[in-house]
């Protein structure tokens, strides 16, 4: 059966981490150096990722996902680094632009925030099954209706992409153009489109039905094929990374104090 998320069952410690762990490496990422407000706690969580990832063999997919994010960093940089309201200080200058620190400063706190919680995120996306992580919160009396919304995200993305590859070859056999110049591509952009968004919205609909027929909204309590027990591991690393939390805390209210 042909998967329907970006999980990658490799064998490898990550994918046998219990989801809770890589949850709680999620929040200890994201809210540690916001709690702290410290840009070089962005810079260590952001290579602890990139050492998880590799030493999970997960690098190379997580890699398209960083290149995407680029291209939005590169455009906050531009903004922000040129029309920042709190520009003062001219850093550089190219031609008749000039380039400021404040803006530039601004653009480095949101650029590392945001591939923080890219690459912390990946973390779980990439080596968690989604059916898996949604059981266990299922298990610990998490609502049904909010674990098929997580499933729905975790699945949208590459359910859409395989309707794109699908309807494409169908509209290539056909005899439409999809590659060469930007108004070949742009020509071809609705017959690609609309079929994929009225698919998306007939799948919905008989996943509904389905869902439904195998009693969805019954109300007795579900049994378990699996029982998930967390590794040896898996503790003291949640421990320790809700005392970093607990820590950014006090530290963020000593501060304000």
């Amino acid at each position: 059966m042909k998967s329907i998320s970006l999980y990658i069952d490799n064998g490898s410690w990550l994918c046998r981490m219990h989801p809770f762990t890589k949850l709680a490496y999620i929040a200890a990422a994201i809210s540690v150096p916001l709690l702290a407000g410290r840009l070089w706690l962005f810079a260590v969580f952001i290579a602890l990722s990139l050492a998880v990832l590799a030493s999970g063999h997960l690098l190379k997919r997580v890699v398209p996902l960083v290149a995407f994010s680029f291209t939005i960093l590169i455009t906050i940089f531009l903004i922000h680094g040129l029309f920042n309201q709190q520009n003062r200080d001219i850093l550089f200058s190219i031609g008749p632009l000039h380039f400021y620190r404040e803006g530039l400063l601004y653009a480095l706190h949101i650029g590392c925030n945001v591939l923080n919680m890219l690459l912390s995120f990946a973390i779980l996306v990439l080596s968690t099954k989604p059916s898996e992580l949604v059981e266990e919160l299922e298990k610990r009396g998490f609502s049904r209706r909010m674990g098929y919304i997580i499933i729905s995200v975790f699945q949208i993305v590459p359910q859409m992409m395989g309707t794109m590859n699908t309807i494409t070859d169908a509209q290539r056999s056909r005899g439409m153009e999809t590659e060469g110049s930007l108004a070949t591509r742009a020509k071809a952009f609705l017959p690609l489109i609309s079929p994929v968004v009225m698919s998306s919205l007939i799948n919905t609909r008989e996943r509904a039905v389905a869902l439904e027929v195998r009693g969805f909204a019954a109300k007795q309590k579900k049994t378990y094929l699996a029982d998930r027990t967390p590794r040896r591991g898996d503790k003291p690393i949640t421990i320790v990374l809700l005392a970093l939390i607990v820590l950014a805390v006090i530290w963020r209210i000593v501060q304000c104090l």
